[in-house]
């Protein structure tokens, strides 16, 4: 089974693309997944690797799709490429800006996701998206260790969403306050360790939530 790729929110509240924290434990974390996901509608999950140990995360890429996909989420992963069509993953998320994006396009064919993360940077957001990217990710929108370090601003995601129609994602240092200013400006919000740090992640996810209407 392969989901589909995640399209613009048909309403005013913004999707939820979940990002999982780096190297997931396969053996306890998709139970973790499947709670917050059957609690929670979300579009869009990333699987996020620090490790370069092929079977490794294979395992972790196993366990998600199988929670994901019988969920209808699709399930990207963070830079290996390689492990898209090994794997049976539906799509990949660049870090660097979309760099190779072309490509990769005529690689992996038009049926996978490619998404591109672009900073601050409307430039490369610009790029990636005539590259063929899905969607484009800015950020961080707070104080984050994410990508250089330079905020994405509210200007950014509110110039995209008046004049671009490809999906604008959200993502890095995501407070409840910074939730409810995006969120007439933004088509998704990837949360990552907002959800997983809290002791109850689809708790966290809730609030979250309720700070978009």
């Amino acid at each position: 089974m392969t989901a589909a790729a995640p399209d613009a929110p048909t309403s005013d509240r913004p999707q939820i693309y979940l990002i999982t924290p780096p190297d997931p434990d396969p053996g306890t974390f998709p139970d973790l997944l499947a709670r917050v996901l059957d609690a929670h509608p979300v579009a869009c999950l990333r699987l996020m690797t620090t490790t370069q140990d092929g079977d490794r995360i294979a395992r972790m890429a196993d366990g998600l799709r199988e929670v994901a996909h019988a969920r209808d989420v699709a399930l990207v992963i963070d830079r290996h490429v390689p492990m898209v069509e090994r794997l049976g993953l539906d799509g990949v998320h660049l870090p660097d800006g979309g760099r190779g994006l072309r490509k990769l396009r005529t690689e992996l064919g038009g049926d996978r996701i490619i998404g591109a993360f672009c900073g601050a940077s409307r430039h490369d957001g610009m790029s990636a998206g005539e590259a063929g990217a899905d969607y484009v990710a800015f950020g961080p929108v707070g104080a984050a260790g994410l990508g250089a370090g330079d905020v994405a601003p509210y200007e950014l995601f509110e110039w995209w969403s008046q004049m671009i129609e490809l999906p604008v994602v959200a993502e890095g240092a995501l407070s409840a306050e910074v939730v409810e200013r995006l969120a007439p400006v933004t088509d998704f919000f990837a949360f990552g360790a907002e959800v997983w740090d809290s002791p109850d992640p689809a708790g966290a996810l809730g609030r979250l939530i309720a700070r978009m209407r």
